[in-house]
């Protein structure tokens, strides 16, 4: 029997063709993230729109209601979500996007046209809001273990090449008619929604959706299809196994639709420590002043570095190219370097960048000023490097499958919440404390490092149902002051592993070793000491800690041919 297909592909390149739509949502988010830094002070789009002329807060205001639609986004796949599935979801949130651009660029001067600009601005929001907080979890459900981290970190990287995109189309529609100089950018975007909304029609669902909804034979499918095998072989119906003792392990199997509530729960799947992890993140990323660089950038030229605006805008298209360049460093060493180190070294660079800016616009000479430009171009890079795609892999993985929609909803609502504060108040802020700003941000960064360095636990090279049995030992270490089971730290480790849960990235067979646990941060620690795991081992660590309820403490899964896998508890 062949593998099945979708848009007639299957394996490698079924699964490509999954991350090129994903990849294309975070293109068109960094796109429009980027495109009103050209426009928001152009002569054009200010003769227009008078109210945004000669009031900063105005300008603060039509830039960041964006950030408002896409927090009603975000709350609308919090509430709907589960029910809608991953597929229609991003279907939805490119169709309603291109309905927002329309209302953006159909404005006319005969009528109310900030009006009608605001409300075209929240709506492609609202769009934007369904794809961020749908697209990480439709491709962590898709992915494998070895490339997750890679593919989610693309999706994030390529946030900076969308803005790269936008400053430059905003550079050059700057030189054409007035009304092209705003009215051709924010119509660009549209290529984009057209390419995530049109192919999603025809590529499979979330896998793990499917067979959350109960519908095994479905969910059963596109496993095969994405791995490019067999519906009935030994491996499809191994994975499948694993994915519902992980939908049994939440609590809430059978429900079609989780609780919001689910989130807020601990025990041993720790639902609410995970939920705020996630949460946490994003809320670092906006509050580190990222957006008070990407979107202000030519206006930070402009007022705190006293350039003209072409200037501004040219050196904001130079500074993109800096951004996207090291968006992609990520993409090399994610799964070297891992979650938590590429969290720390980013917040250190950051917090750097922003004491250079502030302590260079202090003297209030424009050869000192120089310096604030170089630290300018040196945040953008540590950010582009780290902080642009980690908040949006780790609330992804971090979170187990049950509440992983929701909470990561809850994620992206802390996204646009913080990214609508940061957007209004920083023309604000610059206007009244100018340097002060920057030394804010760079307080703000410094308070990141303890919190990262405690609570935040490694889950590079893990699958998402290991990442579950991480917090269940976790949670057993904390209550019984040892190992979490009953012989104090006997654990399943992989071949060639020495005890000290590196592995050795190879071969991923069941073997026993052991370890003894020591006191600290039990997730971080238990995240840090537990050994990479085979998917057998996953089974039965599943068990051991209660996480799947099984009293014969055996299972087995059948495969084709008449085959069978046995898997013991213990």
């Amino acid at each position: 029997m062949a593998p099945p297909t979708f848009m007639g592909l299957t394996g490698r390149p079924l699964s490509l063709a999954v991350s090129t739509v994903a990849t294309t949502g975070f293109l068109l988010f960094g796109y429009d993230q980027g495109v009103m830094s050209g426009i928001i002070t152009a002569p054009a789009f200010n003769n227009l729109f008078t109210a945004t002329k000669d009031s900063s807060t105005m300008r603060g205001f039509v830039t960041a209601v964006y950030e408002i639609g896409c927090l009603f986004g975000a709350i609308f796949i919090l509430a709907l979500g589960d029910f809608l599935g991953r597929r229609r979801a991003i279907m939805m949130g490119g169709s309603i996007m291109i309905l927002g651009v329309i209302i953006q660029v159909t404005a006319q001067s005969n009528a109310t046209p900030l009006a009608q600009f605001i409300v075209g601005r929240v709506i492609t929001g609202v769009g934007n809001g369904i794809n961020t907080s749908t697209i990480p979890t439709y491709q962590a459900e898709c992915s494998k273990t070895s490339n997750r981290g890679l593919l989610i970190c693309i999706e994030g990287g390529v946030i900076a090449f969308g803005t790269l995109i936008a400053y430059w189309v905003d550079y050059g529609a700057s030189y054409g008619p007035p009304s092209l100089t705003w009215r051709f950018p924010i119509a660009f975007q549209i290529i984009f929604a057209l390419v995530v909304a049109i192919p999603t029609y025809w590529l499979p669902e979330s896998p793990r959706w499917l067979l959350t909804r109960g519908l095994d034979a479905e969910g059963t499918a596109v496993i095969a299809a994405l791995r490019g095998l067999e519906v009935d072989s030994k491996e499809t119906i191994l994975q499948r196994q694993i994915i519902l003792d992980s939908i049994a392990a939440s609590g809430y199997a059978g429900k079609k639709n989780t609780p919001l509530k689910a989130c807020f729960t601990g025990g041993k799947t720790q639902h609410f420590r995970r939920m705020m992890l996630g949460v946490s993140s994003q809320f670092m990323q906006q509050v580190g002043g990222c957006n008070a660089v990407i979107y202000y950038f030519p206006i930070l030229f402009e007022q705190s570095i006293h350039q003209s605006h072409s200037i501004s805008l040219l050196l904001g298209g130079i500074n993109m190219i800096v951004y996207s360049i090291f968006a992609t460093v990520s993409w090399f060493i994610i799964e070297r370097a891992g979650r938590r180190k590429l969290f720390l070294w980013g917040t250190v660079g950051q917090g750097l960048s922003m004491v250079l800016v502030f302590s260079c616009l202090i003297p209030g000479t424009e050869a000192a000023a120089k310096g604030a430009a170089v630290g300018l171009f040196t945040y953008i890079a540590s950010f582009g490097a780290t902080w642009l795609p980690l908040p949006w892999l780790y609330p992804a993985e971090i979170n187990p499958l049950k509440t992983r929609a929701k909470a990561n909803a809850l994620s992206t609502c802390s996204n646009w919440l913080f990214n609508f504060l940061i957007v209004m108040i920083t023309p604000i802020l610059i206007d009244h404390i100018h340097w002060g700003t920057y030394l804010f941000f760079a307080l703000l960064n410094a308070s990141f490092l303890p919190v990262i360095y405690l609570w935040y636990p490694e889950t590079r090279r893990r699958s998402l149902e290991e990442i579950d049995v991480i917090f269940a030992r976790g949670f057993a270490d904390g209550g019984r002051g040892g190992g979490g089971d009953g012989d104090r730290g006997n654990v399943v480790v992989a071949v060639g592993d020495d005890g000290d849960g590196e592995g050795d990235g190879g071969s991923r067979v069941g073997a026993k070793g052991t370890m003894r646990w020591r006191r600290g941060d039990r997730y971080v620690r238990a995240a840090r000491e537990m050994p990479y795991l085979s998917d057998e081992a996953i089974e039965r660590e599943q068990r051991r800690y209660g996480l799947v309820d099984d009293a014969s403490g055996r299972v087995e899964v059948r495969g084709g041919g008449g085959g069978s896998i046995i898997v013991k508890n213990g």
